[in-house]
């Protein structure tokens, strides 16, 4: 790893974390907790094996990534964030946020992963917290996932639910567009969004414009 041997905190940072692929490593391991190696390789469609590798051994040294022997039945190594390395989340988060302008629309060729959804929308926030939980089925990318409403936060997990409130389905940039306030459903559809279920459920978490 090479250094820009200079004397300044962001610099210093940049010298751990600043290689090509490194955050994103800590993308997937906030995103999903401890992963196998192949679970990571799946999260970060483009890095060759041997630079995931290499990556992997510098944040180990670096002390932000440790391998764990995971319990039987899994009976493989583990990777996961050391304290020092949960200490990026607010990095990425304002990462980002900054980014969010750069999400206007999709490119082709773009990779996707469903749970990169996770973090824009774990910025949302419940407009009627005090009114029983609301559920959305989000079908786009790799696998489904369900976004829920809980004590004013809104999060996004891998899965199903029976009998969501509202479905959404189609390209990511239409899901994240109308999720996030940027599209509405008219436009949305347009895109190829496929939607189901009650509007309200969907306007309760869409940032007012």
């Amino acid at each position: 790893m090479r250094s820009y041997e200079q004397y300044c905190a962001v610099a210093r940072a940049l010298d751990v974390v600043g290689d090509r692929w490194s955050l994103l490593i800590v993308r997937e391991l906030i995103l999903r907790g401890p992963c196998r190696y192949t679970d990571l390789r799946h999260g970060l469609p483009g890095i060759a094996t041997n630079l995931l590798a290499d990556r992997l051994g510098e944040l180990e040294k670096a002390g932000i990534v440790e391998k764990v022997d995971a319990p039987p039945p899994v009976a493989t190594s583990l990777y996961e964030l050391t304290p020092r390395g949960r200490d990026l989340g607010p990095v990425l988060e304002s990462l980002g946020r900054w980014g969010s302008v750069l999400m206007e629309t999709g490119r082709r060729g773009d990779q996707f992963r469903s749970h990169w959804l996770a973090f824009p929308i774990s910025r949302l926030v419940d407009a009627a917290p005090e009114a029983p939980p609301v559920t959305i089925q989000l079908r786009t990318g790799d696998q489904p996932m369900v976004v829920e409403t809980a004590s004013g936060s809104v999060r996004a997990r891998p899965g199903t639910i029976e009998d969501p409130d509202a479905v959404l389905a189609g390209p990511p940039d239409a899901v994240l567009g109308v999720l996030v306030g940027r599209m509405d459903l008219a436009k949305a559809r347009r895109r190829g969004l496929r939607f189901e279920g009650n509007v309200a459920a969907l306007e309760r978490i869409r940032p007012s414009r």
